[in-house]
């Protein structure tokens, strides 16, 4: 069995990437620039709404402001996020 058949996802280099020469590097505050992943730069949970899991807050006018969240950009996040994919699946089903 291959090597990478035994790791976690977070051990596998397709789960985290960066991207230091974009301008916005890294587009939320962190205290680890280091750690920030850039994988889910536009983030899939975003239309879950307050069922993402992430810190957000809703705006005055009805706007999901996500601009204090890691959630998807830490080192960890990719199972998190792929463990919230039958939701999003859902959602499309709503959205034919």
């Amino acid at each position: 069995m291959s090597d990478w058949m035994n790791k976690r996802p977070e051990e596998c280099a397709y789960s985290f990437t960066q991207h230091t020469a974009c301008e916005f590097f890294p587009c939320h505050e962190t205290a680890h620039p280091e750690d920030f992943n850039c994988l889910f730069c536009y983030c899939p949970l975003y239309a879950l709404g307050s069922r993402c899991g992430g810190n957000f807050v809703y705006l005055e006018n009805g706007v999901k402001d996500c601009s204090r969240c890691l959630l998807p950009h830490g080192r960890g996040s990719y199972s998190y996020v792929l463990s919230k994919y039958p939701e999003l699946a859902e959602l499309a089903k709503k959205n034919r």
